[in-house]
């Protein structure tokens, strides 16, 4: 397979150049920026890019620019320990498979096989941070990736707010004195604006919005 490394820190690409020299991988390129990754991807096309986005001089941008470029490219993100919604998001903007710098040589060197063979591969501390949010993470890559602001009305933040305080449908249409059926709407066109398919996204982005609390959430659900 044809991979290029893309990570500022020339240690860390020695590394990941001598884990993959016996695992039929054909290294094409090296790149330490944004800027040099998505010109060496036109001189050198890859199979597979393995990169650190978070590293000094790339940021999430760029993937979505390279798919857009080469959509059959796969991209298995390796960076530090990064926060669920950090992860959520490079997981939308396309990435496809996922494992931390600190993971074994050999889960390293699996995402790679994995997913040149098609499959998305994410090592089980990744895997444990995202469902910590209740985060599905099959259903994360349905929603395409934008780079446009989420613009919510100021009825939508209410609805957001209530649904993440534990309230139903039925309850909130009581609350705001709207139609069950105009709550469901709302409810529906907020998921698809969030890019979420469940309560538990909805959630996680009320509270990181500050539009409630997670005790506030909790003691709602118990009640």
């Amino acid at each position: 397979m044809n991979l290029i490394l893309a990570d500022s820190n020339e240690l860390i690409r020695i590394g990941l150049r001598t884990i993959l020299k016996d695992e039929q991988v054909h290294i094409v390129g090296e790149a330490e920026s944004s800027e040099e990754l998505l010109s060496q991807i036109k001189t050198f096309p890859p199979e597979i890019i393995l990169i650190d986005y978070t590293s000094k001089g790339f940021s999430i941008d760029v993937i979505p620019t390279i798919l857009n470029a080469m959509p059959m490219v796969k991209i298995v993100a390796i960076t530090p320990e990064q926060s669920a919604q950090t992860l959520t998001h490079a997981i939308k903007s396309g990435v496809m498979s996922y494992v931390k710098k600190d993971c074994g040589l050999s889960e390293i060197v699996d995402a790679v096989k994995e997913t040149y063979n098609g499959n998305k591969f994410f090592c089980g501390q990744i895997l444990e941070t995202i469902q910590k949010e209740g985060i599905d993470v099959e259903t994360i890559s349905d929603f395409e990736f934008s780079c446009e602001p989420i613009v919510l009305s100021e009825r939508e933040i209410e609805v957001i707010t209530l649904i993440a305080e534990g309230l139903t449908n039925v309850e909130i249409s009581d609350k705001l004195f709207l139609s069950k059926h105009t709550v469901n709407t709302h409810r529906k066109n907020i998921m698809a604006k969030l890019g979420v398919k469940n309560t538990a996204g909805i959630v996680m982005f009320a509270v990181k919005q500050k539009y409630t609390t997670p005790n506030k959430f909790l003691f709602a659900a118990e009640s």
